[in-house]
């Protein structure tokens, strides 16, 4: 690629986040549902994952988080199409978030296995996804949940389980 070419085709974005040490150190004094309920309704900042994919909280209730996302060119891959990661990125955290809201103060996981299986492919032009991730189990030292990542019209573009280990 030369020069001329480079500089009439470079897009730049800016990000910003909160740090998310200070974001965790507020949370640990609050239950899962309190905690994930703040991060929706701005009374703390979004994760800076959230903040560098673009999506957002949407809905949040017990064992329920739904997350939302328009793709974007700067979501595509080298193929012309939304990279898999953002799917697998919106799956782990609506399934993790879920599960978040289940546990009580002084109580944290993290995911031990993550599976998502794609089912057709995302572009700028799919609009609006919502990811909606489901607890299916919490027990003392288990959870596991599953996700659904599908348009305006219900139409499913990928779905996901995980298991997370209760610490």
């Amino acid at each position: 690629m030369n020069e001329s070419t480079q500089d009439t085709n470079e897009r730049t974005r800016l990000i910003r986040w909160a740090d998310p040490m200070q974001i965790l150190a507020e949370g640990q004094a609050l239950s899962g549902l309190e905690y994930i309920s703040r991060l929706a309704d701005g009374r703390l900042p979004v994760p800076p994952i959230a903040a560098l994919m673009g999506f957002s909280f949407t809905e949040v209730a017990a064992g329920r988080v739904v997350l939302s996302v328009t793709p974007a060119e700067y979501h595509y891959n080298p193929l012309g199409t939304v990279h898999g990661g953002l799917a697998a990125t919106l799956c782990d955290s609506a399934m993790a978030c879920a599960v978040h809201t289940m546990l009580p103060v002084g109580k944290a996981y993290t995911t031990l296995e993550l599976h998502v299986n794609y089912i057709r492919p995302i572009t700028q032009e799919t609009g609006v996804l919502r990811c909606i991730g489901h607890v299916i189990h919490v027990g003392r030292r288990m959870a596991t949940a599953e996700a659904r990542l599908v348009d305006a019209q219900d139409k499913l573009y990928s779905h996901g389980t995980t298991t997370c280990l209760v610490l």
